[in-house]
């Protein structure tokens, strides 16, 4: 039978998430990954001869991120832990979930190491040679920039999708305004009793270091680019679109982050633990792809299915995160399934703390523990949408031994 895989109550971390081309833009995404690792893991005390297992997740080539995984670990003095890189566009943090579990389940694993990491700033220029071409040009692209604007097989933007969506279920502006300045309340909970939640997971202040990882140049309190958004503000920003619904308010901004997470068996989750009472395990996956074009609504059919591998119904979670590019899809999931809006995402989400890509999901999960360990225990559900109108969910529960 395959076993059981369990998340070690507190064996997880991130950064806080720097705005694009900020505090952490001069950092390359897998060194920072490297770097962050060994310092989260000591702290925890967690010993690198434990891990067996690694998974990387990023979605932005750096230099020489060929090696992957085993660069990675390499640099954290882990050197004989190997494993794949794992790139599903925002979907990333889901993915190696679900890759770190089956290793572990599957027995070829004990102790499987998630890093996701990515920088969204500075991102690569690539130049694709075509010999065949009129006087051998090629083509080029901007990895990050031409990627937001262009979905090569659904000929759109990634804001034309919400828009699509906003246009099928009638949202307004001042609905998806609502929802922001809601998502930034639930967000301020979390800055609460000096950053309280937060701390839960996260090293603050953090230390920012040079790109040689040899001094501190700076440090970060919490998230770097939060706007502070109020109704009367919001109210003055125009649609992106003509004619359209979706302002620069509306919807997330790019970032910079690493996030990590340990996947084991039970009995490592005993050792590993900051506190072996709390148990969170890892009920059900799912993933979907919608009709093209229309990205936001792509997680309510993944929620679905990861209740439907968990054997349970919507109404049985007692919190629920989303990866939420734009507000629309929040208000699309609260419609379809019937979950309240505004108990979704308490202490913060993407729309609000920004998104770097493969990290984004993962971060996503841990603060969905949290908010369940808060609780006393209890079942959750993370729900987000990816690039390729495709979307991810996980159903995790908390609970006693």
């Amino acid at each position: 039978m395959p076993r059981d895989a369990e998340i070690p109550y507190g064996a997880y971390w991130s950064t806080p998430f720097a705005r694009w081309q900020g505090s952490l833009s001069h950092l390359h995404s897998l060194e920072f990954a490297a770097h962050v690792a060994g310092e989260e893991l000591a702290r925890r005390n967690i010993p690198l001869d434990q891990i067996d297992h690694g998974i990387l997740g990023m979605t932005v080539p750096q230099h020489q991120s060929f090696y992957g995984l085993p660069w990675v670990t390499g640099m954290m003095g882990a050197d004989g832990v190997a494993g794949p890189t794992i790139s599903q566009a925002c979907a990333t943090g889901a993915r190696t979930l679900a890759a770190a579990c089956h290793e572990v389940r599957s027995g070829l694993s004990d102790s499987a190491l998630i890093l996701t990491t990515d920088r969204t700033s500075n991102g690569p220029h690539v130049y694709y040679p075509a010999p065949a071409g009129p006087g051998g040009t090629g083509s080029h692209e901007d990895v990050v920039m031409d990627n937001f604007n262009h979905d090569p097989y659904a000929k759109n933007a990634m804001v034309d999708t919400a828009e699509n969506v906003a246009a099928k279920y009638q949202i307004s502006t001042a609905e998806q305004h609502d929802v922001v300045l809601r998502r930034h309340a639930q967000y301020n909970d979390a800055l609460a009793d000096d950053h309280a939640f937060q701390r839960r997971y996260m090293t603050l202040p953090f230390d920012i270091p040079d790109g040689r990882f040899r001094k501190t140049v700076g440090s970060l309190t919490t998230d770097e680019g939060v706007a502070n958004a109020t109704a009367e503000g919001l109210a003055k920003l125009k649609p992106v679109r003509p004619n359209g619904t979706i302002t620069f308010g509306g919807q997330t901004h790019p970032a910079d982050g690493t996030v990590g997470l340990l996947v084991t068996t039970e009995e490592k989750a005993r050792q590993c633990a900051k506190d072996p009472s709390i148990r969170i395990r890892v009920l059900g996956f799912g993933q979907s792809r919608t009709e093209k074009g229309y990205m936001p609504q792509a997680p309510v059919e993944a929620a679905q299915r990861a209740l439907d591998d968990a054997d349970l119904g919507i109404g049985d979670m007692d919190a629920v995160k989303s990866h939420n590019p734009f507000a629309v899809n929040d208000i699309v999931f609260s419609r379809e399934t019937g979950f309240d809006l505004g108990a979704m995402n308490n202490f913060g989400c993407s729309l609000i703390w920004g998104h770097p890509q493969g990290p984004t999901g993962l971060r996503t999960i841990v603060e969905l523990i949290e908010e369940l360990a808060l609780k006393g225990g209890g079942r959750g559900l993370f729900q987000g949408c990816a690039a390729g109108d495709s979307a991810m969910s996980v159903v995790l529960d908390v609970s006693s031994r």
